[in-house]
C-alpha cells in the first residue's frame, strides 16, 4: 500500500536547469536562440514548470509578431499581456537571464527539456491505460491498439510536427504540373495503360474505393493491380514499389495462391487433375516473377478499423509500404460505432480508412460491395454511385471511385468486355475504361484496340 502511495507522490520527470537554460538563452539572444528552439520543434506545454511554459509561449509570439526583442521589450510585452507575474515577475526574468552565461548549448539544453516532456507523456498515457486496463470496459485488443497507436505518436512518427513552407508548396505543384502528362512517376502504377493515363497513377493519401456486385472480379482486379504495383509494370524505369494488403476475405494462402496462376496465365482447372510440362514450367517462371516482388499481406478476419490502422503504421514502419490494399470494407468493424447502426458504424469505418491514408502518406485501395439496386433496375444492370452499399459516407470519403461491371456476368454470349467506371475522380476527370476479363486465369487486361467497341452508358 505503501509502495502505491509513493509512486503517486513521485515527482514527475523535469529538469529545471534546462528550462531555465532554454529561457535564458532566449533572454540572452532572442532571435538566434529562439529560431533554434523552434527549429528542435520546442513548445510551451514541453515546459513542466508553469512560469516557464507562460513566458516561452509569449516569447514565441513575440517572434511571431515581428516585435523587437530585448530585456525592455519583453518585460513591456509581458506587463501588456498581463503575464509578467504569470511569469514569475521581473525580477525572475534578470535571474533567468544572469543564470546563463552563453546561449551557445541552448540546442542541448532543448533536447533535455523534450526527453523529460516525452517521459511525462509516456507516464501519463500509461497511468490512463492502466485504470482503462483495470476496469475492464473495453476490450485488451483494443486497449493493445490504443497503446500502439500512443506509441506511435509519442515516437513523433505520427503527427507532422512542421508544416510545410508555402513558397515550397507552390513550387512543388507547378513542378508537377509541368511534368510529362504521360509520366505517372508522381504516383502508383495500376499496370494498366488506361488506368495510369486516366489517373495519372494512384496519388498519395487518397482512398480509392473499388466497387463491384459480387463475382465481378473486383478482388482478382485489386491483386493484380497489387502485383503489377510491386512488379514496377508501366512504371519509370520499371521500379515497383512495396505494396500491403489486408484480405479480410480470403486466406493468405488463397490469395497467393490465386496470384500465382494469374501471372502465370494457367488455369486453376487445368492443373487439377495433371499438371503438364508446359504449365509448370510457366509456373515456374511465375514464381521466380513473383518472388521479386515486395507484397505483405495482413489475413486477419473481422479487423477493427483502428486495429487496421494500427496494423498499417508497423507495417509501414517496418517494410515501407507505399501501397496498401483493404479487401474489403464491409467486412471490417468498428465496435465504438456499432450500437449506432451499421450505417453510422460504415461512416466512422471509412472515415478512418481516409484518414489512414493521409497519416501514412500513401493510396489506398479498399474494396466494397455495391448493393442490389442496379439489378432491380429495369433494363439497366449497370452500377451507379448511389449503388455504394451502406453508406454514402464511402462516396464522400474516396478520392476516387471505380465501379467494376461485365456484361458477361449476366449474359454469356457476350464478349469478355470489363468496364471500370471512373464515376469519382476528385483530381480530374471521370470516365469508362474498357478492359478485358479473362475468366479462366482471374486476370484482367487491357482491352486490345480491335476490341474497343462502343459501351453505351
Amino acid at each position: 500500500m505503501s509502495e502505491g502511495l509513493d509512486k503517486r507522490l513521485r515527482i514527475p520527470p523535469h529538469s529545471e536547469e534546462a528550462e531555465r537554460g532554454v529561457l535564458g538563452s532566449v533572454l540572452l539572444d532572442p532571435a538566434s536562440a529562439l529560431d533554434k528552439c523552434l527549429a528542435k520543434h520546442l513548445t510551451h506545454d514541453a515546459f513542466y514548470d508553469v512560469r516557464h511554459q507562460v513566458l516561452f509561449e509569449q516569447l514565441t509570439d513575440m517572434s511571431q509578431a515581428n516585435v523587437v526583442m530585448d530585456a525592455i521589450t519583453i518585460a513591456e510585452w509581458l506587463k501588456t499581456h498581463n503575464t509578467l507575474e504569470k511569469a514569475g515577475g521581473y525580477d525572475y526574468l534578470v535571474e533567468l537571464q544572469e543564470s546563463t552565461l552563453v546561449s551557445a548549448h541552448v540546442e542541448y539544453y532543448c533536447d533535455i527539456v523534450l526527453e523529460k516532456n516525452l517521459y511525462r507523456k509516456l507516464i501519463d498515457y500509461s497511468n490512463t491505460l492502466c485504470d482503462a486496463a483495470f476496469k475492464e470496459e473495453q476490450e485488451a485488443s483494443l486497449l493493445v491498439t490504443s497503446a500502439e497507436e500512443a506509441a506511435f505518436e509519442l515516437s513523433g512518427r505520427g503527427i507532422q510536427t512542421k508544416i510545410p513552407d508555402w513558397k515550397e508548396s507552390v513550387k512543388h505543384a507547378f513542378t508537377e504540373i509541368n511534368k510529362d502528362p504521360n509520366d505517372i512517376d508522381h504516383g502508383i502504377t495500376t499496370g494498366y495503360k488506361g488506368l495510369n493515363e486516366r489517373l495519372r497513377g494512384l496519388a498519395k493519401t487518397d482512398m480509392i474505393v473499388l466497387a463491384a456486385r459480387p463475382g465481378m472480379g473486383k478482388t482478382s482486379l485489386a491483386m493484380n493491380i497489387a502485383e503489377n504495383a510491386a512488379l514496377g509494370l508501366l512504371a519509370k524505369g520499371n521500379k515497383g514499389v512495396s505494396v500491403g494488403i489486408f484480405s479480410l476475405e480470403m486466406s493468405r494462402e488463397q490469395l497467393v495462391r490465386r496470384m500465382l496462376f494469374s501471372n502465370a496465365r494457367v488455369s486453376m482447372r487445368d492443373v487439377r487433375d495433371h499438371l503438364s510440362t508446359e504449365n509448370h514450367m510457366r509456373l515456374t517462371e511465375a514464381v521466380d516473377r513473383l518472388s521479386k516482388a515486395n507484397i505483405y499481406i495482413d489475413d486477419t478476419p473481422g479487423l477493427e478499423a483502428v486495429e487496421l490502422r494500427s496494423r498499417a503504421r508497423r507495417m509501414k514502419v517496418r517494410y515501407g509500404i507505399d501501397l496498401i490494399i483493404v479487401d474489403y470494407l464491409q467486412l471490417m468493424n468498428y465496435s465504438k460505432f456499432s450500437k449506432d447502426g451499421r450505417q453510422r458504424e460504415t461512416m466512422a469505418i471509412s472515415g478512418a480508412i481516409k484518414a489512414m491514408a493521409k497519416e501514412l502518406n500513401l493510396p489506398v485501395v479498399v474494396l466494397s460491395q455495391l448493393s442490389r439496386a442496379n439489378e432491380q433496375r429495369a433494363g439497366s444492370n449497370k452500377p451507379k454511385l448511389s449503388d455504394l452499399r451502406d453508406s454514402g459516407a464511402i462516396e464522400q470519403d474516396a478520392d476516387v471511385v471505380l465501379l467494376l461491371y461485365r456484361e458477361n456476368y449476366y449474359d454469356e454470349d457476350k464478349d469478355n468486355l470489363a468496364v471500370v467506371d471512373v464515376a469519382k475522380f476528385r483530381h480530374g476527370e471521370t470516365g469508362k475504361i474498357r478492359m478485358s476479363f479473362i475468366k479462366e486465369y482471374t486476370r484482367f487486361e487491357d482491352r486490345a484496340e480491335f476490341q474497343n467497341e462502343e459501351y453505351e452508358s
